[in-house]
């Protein structure tokens, strides 16, 4: 394996100064390094125990784990914990929440990112990236808030937290331009500061790393479960994320299209389109009659926790969105020279 030395960032904030110390474990490729790189720093500024590990789970829309040939090659949440505990957090330390709102009969229920889309009425976009907060960003800071309210009694000054990430400079120009190190919260409860410790890290080099990580990377990376090929998908959050590429999403809609047409059901009933320049209809469309890569494996989403998603989200499309659909008003691009463009 790489070692931890050569890789350390150039920079890095004083760990020291902070009363909570909390990576963001997506149960992605970077998400792993991240922890690997970041956990050296904790450990030799001295404060590995001021550590708790958070995944914000996006339930039945995240890969889940499979089984191929009697192998058992775990789902995103399962490798946010294995990540967590690979590099020295206790499991007590790993804490995975979820966007929950108040069921029918008083209790809380799990609000699925897709649901928030039937809601809302659009889907996401690079001017709008609601689902970032709405799943994310949102769920982990309400986690934080009862531990806040303790500590700033007892500090008697507001809690200082470094959120760590795994964004790294070649995933877009948007996570170029983002800051390496920056403060994204202040106020007399918390300061809550960002430090991205792999941000210059380039592809090869977290390929590279893995090759003798101490634990797995997510099986849709490559092009069947196993393959240890890299052709898969080339990211791992939501199966379908609206951000993806063309090649990610023919692929994803593949693996799973019992998902893909949940998605499109929302699509057709708001009228807003998945993308702004492509429809999940359209990409439906494209890989049953042009082509789309080999999914390598099917996964039937045929429990309860996918009905239970279903029965929401076709509940959710019963009322009036929040929103109506004026970021889809193009006419987008054809996936291919064979396809129209979609009205």
């Amino acid at each position: 394996m790489t070692s931890r030395t050569a890789n350390r960032p150039a920079s890095e904030p004083d760990l020291a100064s902070y009363d909570l110390l909390a990576p963001q474990l997506s149960g992605g490729k970077d998400s792993a390094v991240m922890n690997y790189v970041f956990m050296d720093a904790a450990e030799r500024a001295g404060v590995a125990d001021r550590v708790i590990s958070y995944h914000a789970s996006l339930g039945v829309l995240e890969w889940p784990a499979v089984v191929v040939d009697g192998i058992r090659y775990p789902g995103v949440s399962e490798l946010a914990a294995l990540q967590s505990a690979a590099f020295g957090i206790p499991a007590d330390r790993h804490v995975e929440v979820t966007r929950t709102v108040p069921g029918p009969d008083g209790t809380r229920m799990v609000h699925s990112l897709l649901t928030e889309m039937a809601a809302y009425g659009r889907f996401p976009r690079m001017g709008s990236p609601y689902c970032r907060k709405a799943a994310k960003e949102s769920v982990v800071s309400a986690a934080w808030t009862p531990m806040v309210t303790r500590m700033k009694r007892e500090l008697g000054r507001p809690v200082r937290i470094l959120k760590v990430m795994g964004l790294r400079s070649d995933e877009g120009p948007d996570r170029k331009k983002r800051p390496a190190f920056r403060t994204v919260q202040s106020n007399s409860a918390r300061i809550v500061d960002e430090w991205l410790p792999i941000k210059e890290w380039p592809i090869a080099a977290v390929k590279e790393w893995h090759a003798t990580a101490p634990v797995p990377y997510c099986w849709t990376y490559d092009s069947a479960p196993g393959a240890g090929d890299w052709a898969g998908t080339t990211r791992c959050s939501c199966s379908l994320c609206v951000y993806a590429a063309r090649r990610d999403l023919l692929l994803s809609a593949g693996r799973r299209p019992r998902l893909a047409d949940l998605y499109a059901e929302v699509e057709q009933v708001r009228g807003d389109s998945f993308r702004a320049d492509w429809r999940i209809t359209d990409l439906i469309r494209h890989a049953k009659t042009c082509g789309a890569p080999d999914p390598g494996i099917i996964c039937p989403d045929d429990g309860p926790d996918f009905t239970a998603l279903q029965d929401q989200v076709r509940a959710a499309l019963k009322v009036e969105p929040r929103k109506l659909p004026d970021l889809a008003r193009d006419g987008g691009r054809a996936l291919c020279s064979g396809c129209a463009v979609h009205g």
